[in-house]
């Protein structure tokens, strides 16, 4: 399976200060080193970790493929085309969002969607969408002719959490966090059901299946053994385990476990 390493918490770090250091550049031969597959940016309409001029010399220098997660906005889109990565992942983006809450509502946004799609292949980018493990959804995806989907593992991340970790200590507000404990083990094994047919469907369609968010050391492999996932896109778990361990060592974990 792919690793896709997604380097924007190296720039939150930088961004906490203000200053020039960390430098998500100084990543791309680590995780090289590491494993990884893919080097994952997102350059946010609000720019509050990846900067434009990040984006530029990440994709001029990487010897690693780059996927530049961003928004359908007209003048996020002109960028990434002008920038030119191997793969343009269409995300939401809310201004006041933690992190990316949901996969893209392609029904209600599919004509700018298309149009985003149509310009991003224009410039030969290929092209991924985020989305929820929903049948329309998938369909959509596929009337798009994009080459990849990326599904959203937030939720199936959030309720491994309340069974296995501190989500109640964190950001989140979830009313599931009431439940009992055989009922959270129903909703993550259905969670995962929805995954694994999603990515089957997908697969039908000749869509190429990533999958990512939330996702950490303790609950990967419950989504890496679903054989029709090709790659996954992970961030925020390696780069906290790289406080500790080093970077190249944070991958070397995550590889072995996918």
């Amino acid at each position: 399976m792919l690793l896709g390493v997604n380097i924007d918490h190296i720039a939150v770090l930088r961004e906490a200060r203000k200053i020039n250091d960390p430098n998500p550049l100084d990543a791309l031969g680590i995780c090289k080193l590491g494993g990884a597959d893919q080097i994952t940016i997102h350059l946010r309409e609000d720019r509050r970790h990846i900067h434009d001029n990040d984006a530029k010399v990440i994709i001029e220098q990487s010897s690693l493929p780059v996927n530049l997660e961003c928004a359908i906005d007209e003048e996020i889109i002109d960028i990434v085309c002008k920038l030119k990565p191997a793969r343009a992942t269409l995300v939401p983006e809310k201004r006041e969002e933690v992190t990316t809450e949901g996969g893209l509502d392609l029904e209600g946004s599919f004509d700018r969607i298309k149009k985003a799609v149509k310009k991003l292949h224009e410039n030969e980018i290929e092209v991924s969408l985020f989305i929820d493990s929903d049948k329309n959804m998938i369909e959509l995806s596929s009337k798009l002719k994009v080459e990849w989907i990326e599904l959203h593992t937030g939720a199936f991340a959030n309720i491994y959490a309340m069974l296995h970790g501190n989500l109640s200590n964190s950001h989140h507000s979830i009313k599931e966090l009431e439940l009992p404990r055989n009922e959270l083990k129903k909703l993550l094994n259905n969670s995962r059901k929805e995954i694994k047919k999603a990515a089957s469907l997908a697969q039908e369609l000749n869509l190429k299946v990533a999958a990512g968010h939330g996702l950490n050391y303790q609950n990967v492999t419950k989504i890496s053994s679903i054989k029709t996932i090709e790659e996954l896109n992970i961030g925020q778990s390696i780069i906290a385990r790289s406080v500790f361990t080093g970077l190249e060592t944070a991958i070397k974990d995550m590889k072995e476990l996918i």
